[in-house]
């Protein structure tokens, strides 16, 4: 990159800028985050979100995985979802000096156990609603990425990347009622998801035991489909809030 004759690059304060992860996932019927144990200051010792700073040469995408990888342990993220959540710019955000944070909400569908590494002592799934006082901003990123997961469920195809590969349409269900935090119609769900064009399709002669003495059921693959026309709307009554 060459440089613009007669620009002082000195002119402005420099400030710094960093990623973080809202990394979500649906573990054991519960939506659940991922958090690390800083073990740095400042807040050595609290929770807080997977992040760090972007180096000169990369792009923010770059150094969320990179941080991911250096922070938990999760390098094999062929299935995360990956999508920026926000900007993060107030001030007084960090104590060490003028950060700007570049925000992302990923889902990780049967994420392995996580393993501190980097500057994080320790890294854990922990449930979403036992989740916090977080470091930092951490508590508004994730409540904010919470909210944007819970919309997106209603007009996009975004529950099948908490599923496997091949999942049932009751694990499917599973997903939304627990983002929701709400039950849903079990017949009505399945009449909505089937009549929807390209969100799932069926796997030809394969079908999963899933408890109980009923016949196995039937499996689906995440159609061609990105967006839900009509869209999948959640039940009225539930809050909008975490």
């Amino acid at each position: 990159m060459g440089v613009v004759q007669g620009y002082d690059k000195y002119a402005f304060e420099p400030f710094a800028v960093t990623v973080d992860l809202a990394v979500l996932t649906v573990r054991s019927g519960a939506l659940q985050v991922l958090l690390v144990e800083r073990g740095q200051e400042p807040y050595a010792g609290r929770w807080a979100l997977p992040g760090g700073f972007v180096r000169p040469d990369e792009s923010a995408e770059d150094a969320a995985l990179r941080e991911l990888a250096e922070e938990t342990g999760l390098t094999d993220v062929s299935g995360l979802h990956l999508e920026q959540l926000g900007t993060y710019s107030d001030p007084g955000r960090d104590p060490r000096m003028r950060v700007v944070s570049v925000a992302f909400a990923a889902l990780l569908p049967d994420p392995p156990e996580p393993q501190g590494g980097g500057d994080a002592a320790q890294a854990r799934w922990v449930p979403y609603d036992s989740a916090g006082p977080l470091a930092f901003d951490h508590d508004r990123m994730l409540a904010d990425a919470h909210r944007r997961l819970g919309a997106e469920l209603e007009h996009t195809c975004v529950a099948a990347a908490f599923c496997p590969p091949e999942f049932t349409l009751g694990e499917l269900q599973q997903v939304y009622e627990t983002v929701w935090g709400t039950t849903l119609d079990r017949p009505n769900f399945r009449r909505k998801v089937l009549a929807t064009p390209d969100f799932v399709a069926p796997v030809p002669g394969a079908a999963r035991l899933t408890g109980g003495r009923g016949k196995p059921a039937a499996l689906y693959r995440s159609g061609g489909a990105t967006a839900l026309h009509p869209p999948l709307l959640r039940p009225a009554t539930e809050g909008r809030s975490r």
